[in-house]
């Protein structure tokens, strides 16, 4: 009775392959996590260039908002004058940028400076347009940086 027991228990142990527990190996997931790791390193810093050059059209779009505005003023009152026109909304309605504006009777600026996690945008920390139409950019150093507008 003892040798039936144990050859009865022994064929419960050897199981045929298709009853066998299925799963990774501890290999094939540090390998997994490992190919996920290198797609995030690769990744993550495309996508905070990404979203911070399209959080400059807040900037843009405020800008010449501002200047629709003081254009349609001045064509009323033949003057730029703050107290006569509005000025620019600060910070803008998204608040990555505040608004600034210079006005005199026959010039104006106004510039959007970057706030916040914006600031991590080097390459465009201000954006300005003038009474001309004229669109400027500058870097955190102030130099000037054309493409700024055109992204």
């Amino acid at each position: 009775m003892k040798n039936y027991f144990f050859i009865r228990l022994s064929c419960r142990l050897n199981l045929p392959r298709s009853h066998r527990a299925n799963g990774f190996t501890l290999v094939e997931l540090i390998i997994a996590v490992a190919i996920v790791g290198i797609l995030a390193t690769i990744a993550l810093p495309s996508y905070k260039s990404y979203v911070l050059r399209s959080r400059r059209t807040e900037a843009m779009t405020e800008l010449t908002k501002a200047q629709a505005v003081i254009e349609r003023c001045y064509a009323a009152n033949f003057t730029y004058i703050a107290s006569l026109c509005p000025a620019a909304p600060s910070p803008t309605p998204q608040g990555f940028y505040t608004m600034t504006s210079v006005s005199s009777a026959t010039t104006y600026t106004f510039t959007a400076t970057a706030l916040g996690s914006q600031t991590a945008d080097t390459l465009c920390a201000t954006m300005s347009i003038d009474q001309a139409s004229q669109k400027l950019a500058a870097d955190i150093g102030g130099t000037a940086q054309p493409s700024c507008w055109n992204r």
